[in-house]
C-alpha cells in the first residue's frame, strides 16, 4: 500500500523538517521530494505535514506515520536480505558523540544488532571533536557526531539549535563573568560557547571541565554554571536559561554521519548501520520542548 521510496522521503523530511535538506540527503530534486510526500498523503488520505514559506512541522497523523514508516522499511530490508541470501558480517568500528548515549540511540543499536547478529560492532563514545580525529586517523569506520562549523562533510541526521542550559534554581549575576561548564578541547560546543561570548563582549570563566556528559550534568544540576547544549537533547533535571539572562545566541549545530576510509570488511555493515540511524534519526533526539523554560 505504501511505496518504500515515498516512506524514505517522508522520514528524511520529518527528521530535517526541510524539503530542501531532505532532497540533498536523498540526492533527489526538491520537486521529487514534494511529489513523494504528496503521493504518500494521497495514499493515507491524511495530511502528514503543515508547511508554509517559513517552517515545516509534522501533523498528529505525521507523528503516527513515523512509527509505521520505520517498521515497514525495517521489514522491507529484512525481507530483501533474506531472499537475496546476504548476511552482513565483519568488524564495524562505530563512534558516537556522548550527547546521544542518553537518547534512543541504544534502541537503534539494539535493532541493528538484532537484524545483523554476525556483525562485530565496536562502539566508541567520545567527544565529537575526538571522534573526527579518530575517523581521520582511520581508527573508526562510521561516526555519529556534531559537525565542525568549517567541515562540509557528512550526511545530515538532524539540525538543532544550541541553547544555554543550567539548573532550575540557577541565577546569573550580570555584573560577574558567566560561569561555564564545558567539555575539554577539542569539544565543539566548548569552542562555540567561547566564540559567542567573546563576540558579545560578555566576560566568562570556566567553572567546570569534564570529558563526561554525566560530569557536566552533575555540575549544572549543582548550580555551578551554564553549558551550551543541543535544544533537542536537554538532559533531565536541567532547563533552558531564560532570555532575560542576556546570554548571546549560540546558533545551530548539525549532527551528521561520516564514513571513514572504507575497509572491505566494514563496507556493508557501515552502510547498513547508517541506513538504520537515518531511518530512526528523529529518535536520537528527545522531544524538543522537554526541559525548556517558557
Amino acid at each position: 500500500m505504501y511505496d518504500p521510496s515515498q516512506l524514505r522521503t517522508f522520514l528524511a523530511v520529518a527528521q530535517t523538517l526541510s524539503f530542501t535538506q531532505a532532497a540533498r540527503r536523498l540526492g533527489l530534486r526538491q520537486s521529487t521530494v514534494s511529489q513523494h510526500v504528496r503521493r504518500l498523503e494521497d495514499a493515507t488520505g491524511r495530511q502528514l505535514f503543515t508547511r508554509d514559506t517559513h517552517a515545516v512541522e509534522l501533523t498528529e497523523d505525521g507523528e503516527a506515520m513515523l512509527g509505521f514508516a520505520r517498521r515497514i522499511l525495517a521489514a522491507h530490508e529484512q525481507a530483501a536480505a533474506f531472499f537475496t541470501g546476504t548476511r552482513l558480517g565483519g568488524r564495524l568500528r562505530f563512534g558516537a558523540s556522548e550527547d546521544f548515549v542518553l537518547t534512543h540511540l541504544t534502541d537503534i543499536l539494539e535493532s541493528f544488532r538484532h537484524d545483523h547478529p554476525d556483525v562485530d560492532l565496536e562502539l566508541t563514545v567520545e567527544l565529537s571533536g575526538t571522534l573526527h580525529e579518530r575517523l581521520d586517523a582511520g581508527k573508526l569506520d562510521l561516526v555519529l557526531a556534531k559537525r565542525r562549523p568549517e567541515d562540509p562533510r557528512g550526511e545530515l541526521v538532524r539540525q538543532d539549535d544550541l541553547v544555554w542550559i543550567g539548573g532550575e534554581r540557577l541565577r546569573l549575576d550580570p555584573e560577574r563573568p558567566v560561569p561555564l561548564i564545558v567539555y575539554p578541547p577539542p569539544g565543539i560546543t566548548r569552542a562555540l560557547a567561547f566564540e559567542a561570548l567573546e563576540r558579545s563582549g560578555r566576560a566568562w570563566r570556566v567553572a567546570c571541565t569534564s570529558g563526561s556528559l554525566n560530569g557536566l550534568v552533575a555540575a549544572a544540576r549543582a548550580g555551578l554554571g551554564v553549558m551550551a547544549h543541543s535544544r533537542g537533547l536537554i538532559p533531565p533535571g536541567l532547563t533552558r536559561v531564560p532570555d532575560r539572562a542576556g546570554l548571546p545566541e549560540l546558533g545551530r549545530v548539525d549532527f551528521v554521519l561520516l564514513h571513514g576510509e572504507r575497509r572491505a570488511s566494514a563496507h556493508g555493515a557501515a552502510d547498513a548501520l547508517a541506513r538504520t540511524i537515518l531511518a530512526g534519526g528523529d529518535r536520537v533526539h528527545r522531544e524538543r520542548r522537554y526541559g525548556e523554560r517558557r
